[in-house]
């Protein structure tokens, strides 16, 4: 079974919309769970007015009845409630005007797809670009997500995320069961393990946002639970980790991924990188230690999945840079749209999605099956097989 979506819509239209594809029959869905999920999207701080004036909630028009999914494709939908400020100009009926009554963006922003969408579209109006590859979309992504998270929790696996880095303040390591990560870091205002990081990381995004400016930052992804033998070495495009770096690397802003300890590898020998393997009856195989963050040859291991991502500062400022207008090809300072001063914490919710993704549509393809049930039997069956080898 491959698990697979689509996602249309544009952030000032009037609403998100996913097809799922290859969720198995007879999954319970939570829908306040799922809701939640896009709630902590909204929540961090240094979020701009548009989270203010979004309430995110997922509807779902097909492939679920009565509470269960029917293995049928799965319709979600998302709707933008700032869409009653732009119906006319997002209307997909021509219209009369003047560009300014369309609102016509001919002056592209540096650090957004503006100008080179423009060119590879040959789009004279930049807004048709910049409605579709707004962070906006990553909305209906944590509602993809939201059902991968839940088809994991099915199997025991769970899905936790923490801020590591914002800017010049980097957060303690605190090696803290999953669930008080997960407990802990909701709590926390920019996501992060301690109080005291929290505060200066808030005194930080003041900061740059009274000068104008914005700011980015580092984030954590932990998988626990999840089976030996997901992904394969057997091919480039079978690699788990690497789908996984594909999918972090395909959300808004992000420009880096690591695996364990990551780029610190190039830094140390290989006694101090590679994972002693152990054994004893009750654990079966295991590791000393994760520095590969759950992954050798592309597979998992069987220990906890640890991805890093960095996100870049987001490009629209309110102390604009240089551009170029397309229309005058005369220099001129960017215009703001709308602007967070800081998203890494929603970035790091909207990653923790996008791993869970990766991870269920492995899990399917491992396991098989139409439905929960099939896929539960399939699962047993590989731990004892694994039990006797």
């Amino acid at each position: 079974m491959s698990l697979r979506y689509l996602t249309a819509g544009e952030t000032h239209g009037p609403q998100l919309t996913a097809i799922v594809e290859g969720m198995p029959s007879n999954l319970k869905l939570d829908f306040e769970e799922l809701n939640f999920q896009l709630h902590r999207r909204q929540k961090g701080y240094g979020r701009g007015r548009r989270m203010q004036i979004e309430k995110d909630t997922a509807s779902i028009a097909g492939g679920v009845r009565h509470g269960y999914t029917t293995g049928a494709p799965i319709a979600l939908i998302v709707e933008n409630n700032d869409w009653k400020h732009w119906q006319n100009i997002m209307n997909i009926e021509p219209i009369e005007g003047s560009d300014e009554e369309k609102r016509r963006v001919h002056r592209p922003r540096p650090g957004h797809a503006d100008l080179n969408g423009g060119m590879k579209y040959n789009l004279k109006d930049l807004r048709n670009v910049l409605e579709r590859s707004s962070a906006r979309e990553t909305a209906i992504r944590v509602a993809c997500g939201g059902l991968a998270r839940q088809l994991l929790a099915e199997f025991g696996i769970k899905v936790a995320g923490q801020v590591i880095r914002i800017g010049e303040i980097e957060a303690p390591y605190r090696d803290l069961p999953i669930d008080e990560l997960i407990a802990v870091t909701e709590a926390s205002s920019v996501r992060v393990t301690d109080p005291e990081t929290e505060k200066k990381m808030e005194a930080y995004i003041d900061l740059i946002k009274q000068e104008g400016d914005s700011v980015g930052g580092v984030v954590e992804c932990i998988v626990e639970g999840v089976p030996i033998g997901l992904g394969s070495h057997v091919q480039y495009d079978r690699k788990l980790d690497a789908r996984i770096a594909q999918g972090v690397m395909s959300i808004n802003a992000f420009k880096g991924v690591e695996i364990g300890i990551g780029f610190e590898a190039g830094e140390l020998r290989g006694s101090q990188v590679h994972d002693e393997i152990l054994y004893d009856e009750e654990r079966g195989y295991h590791r000393r230690t994760n520095r590969l963050g759950g992954f050798e040859g592309g597979m998992t291991n069987g220990m906890p999945v640890v991805v890093r991502g960095v996100m870049k500062p987001i490009p629209t400022l309110y102390k604009p840079l240089q551009s170029v207008d397309i229309d005058t090809k005369e220099a001129f300072t960017a215009q703001v749209e709308r602007s967070d001063a800081c998203a890494v914490p929603a970035a790091s919710v909207v990653m923790e999605h996008v791993v869970a993704w990766e991870i269920a549509k492995a899990l399917l393809e491992k396991f098989g099956g139409d439905s929960i049930e099939e896929i539960r039997a399939n699962i047993a069956s590989y731990e004892e097989q694994l039990g006797r080898y």
